[in-house]
């Protein structure tokens, strides 16, 4: 909420544009941006297996706690000092370039239509490592055209990033 209000607030733009950043900027990946960004993953208290495993790393471990810290911040802080700590900590993002491009599996759909082809086909090749630290491998492939693969800490990104090769590979 805090996040669509600013992007209300600061661009001049249509839903679709703003849907488009605001989805980019309260990703997991955007999450463990910022997680990254101000050291939180030296705080993560974790088992010796998810430790082991690059843990204090890792983008859904990172995205999670995020999360969890926002939350934390509203039921003890309440709502003014959560929006403050949200302003402070995403700064870089909203003024950055987060969510300006097109995302991947959205421009790889539009390609595909504008190119009369049938949907692009998303699959999963492997699943690997353990379910605090998984790795996913994914295929796209659009018939008649060619397929492209790309790993991932978890689905949707293994998706976006096969999307997104795709596209520099066809595209």
């Amino acid at each position: 909420m805090v996040i669509a209000d600013w992007l209300y607030q600061l661009e001049n733009a249509d839903e679709g544009r703003l849907s488009q950043r605001l989805n980019a900027l309260v990703s997991r990946a955007t999450c463990a941006a910022v997680a990254r960004s101000v050291g939180l993953g030296q705080h993560i208290r974790l088992g010796k297996q998810a430790r082991d495993d690059g843990g204090m790393d890792s983008e859904n471990i990172l995205g999670d706690v995020m999360e969890a810290l926002i939350g934390a911040s509203f039921v003890t802080q309440g709502f003014d000092a959560t929006r403050d700590l949200i302003r402070r900590l995403w700064a870089d993002a909203v003024s950055g370039k987060t969510g300006q491009a097109k995302h991947p599996k959205s421009a790889l759909q539009e390609w595909a239509a504008g190119n009369r082809r049938k949907v692009p086909e998303y699959r999963l090749i492997d699943r690997s490592g353990p379910d605090h630290a998984a790795r996913f491998t994914v295929a796209v492939s659009i018939n008649g055209v060619g397929k492209a693969e790309a790993t991932g800490g978890s689905m949707r990104e293994a998706e976006t990033a096969a999307a997104e090769a795709f596209m520099k590979r066809f595209g």
